[in-house]
């Protein structure tokens, strides 16, 4: 049996990492180059690895996410941002397989009342949010074969997220206090790898999958204060001494970037075309926060 080669860009980020942990078909064969691999600054070094790559799919993962710094570092975030997905789908479509691309919710303003679908107009409020919103367009008109996959608030067992931040923060601190005017669905970072595989395996196995943009994350809605509060219940049932939170706006907590007050998104489409359900975000957080050792 002949093996389906994956590429994996970002395999050593939250999700990248995940992904490598799903279980896939055993014709399935990853490839997940690290940095030093595969340079997403060098655009031409990407393009020929993946001509010379024999890949089936790639999965487009890797990305700057460093939301604040990108404020000061605009070059860099749409090297990676931008740059690198126009490469990545423009070597896809010669070859004529599909990429799936990970964006995010900071592709909207945030001034919406009620979740956001995928055909709300976006209108990012910081170099980040239109550098990924460029990669997208980079990604839609780069190859017709194509997912862009929004998701928001991702957190895992491993890397730099809120989740860890907190946990860190409960150890050294007795009062913790968390931006509460800003609503959106804690994700884990678990959940998006699977709905990436299970996107990824219908596109192979497909020629007539369903394309386009879709959004996921999982279900049901919480501020940062009510997930941070969350947090600290779970893990004081699981006998851990926590910090109190109080409630804060955004006001009182500036940052160099813009956050959109509302990042909900619906996911109503991907389950409609993908027949993909996310899980209940405090389903997943438990199951996150029982893999973190102290």
């Amino acid at each position: 049996m002949s093996k389906r080669r994956l590429l994996i860009t970002g395999g050593t980020g939250q999700v990248g990492t995940e992904l490598l942990r799903c279980r896939w078909p055993s014709d399935v064969e990853l490839v997940a180059p690290k940095r030093h691999e595969l340079d997403l600054n060098d655009c031409d070094t990407v393009a020929q690895y993946i001509a010379l790559g024999g890949f089936s799919a790639v999965i487009s993962s890797g990305a700057y996410t460093a939301v604040d710094r990108a404020e000061s570092d605009v070059l860099a975030a749409w090297k990676v941002n931008a740059l690198a997905p126009a490469a990545i789908a423009a070597a896809t479509k010669v070859l004529d397989i599909p990429i799936i691309h990970v964006s995010t919710d900071y592709v909207f303003d945030g001034t919406k009342v009620g979740p956001y679908v995928e055909s709300d107009p976006i209108a990012p409020l910081g170099v980040y949010g239109a550098s990924k919103e460029a990669g997208e367009q980079a990604v839609r008109t780069g190859n017709p074969r194509h997912i862009i996959l929004r998701t928001a608030w991702v957190y895992s067992a491993h890397g730099a997220n809120f989740v860890r931040t907190m946990l860190r923060l409960g150890r050294e601190r007795a009062l913790i206090s968390v931006v509460s005017d800003q609503a959106g669905s804690p994700t884990a970072a678990s959940d998006i790898a699977w709905a990436l595989a299970s996107i990824a395996h219908r596109l192979i196995e497909d020629e007539n999958a369903p394309v386009g943009t879709y959004n996921f994350v999982n279900s049901g809605y919480a501020t940062w204060y009510e997930f941070a509060c969350e947090i600290f219940r779970q893990r004081s049932e699981a006998g851990h001494v926590v910090p109190t939170v109080t409630a804060i706006s955004t006001q009182q907590y500036p940052t160099p970037a813009r956050r959109p007050a509302n990042s909900r998104l619906s996911t109503e489409k991907l389950s409609r075309d993908f027949g993909i359900e996310a899980r209940e975000w405090p389903d997943a957080l438990q199951q996150v926060l029982a893999s973190i050792s102290d």
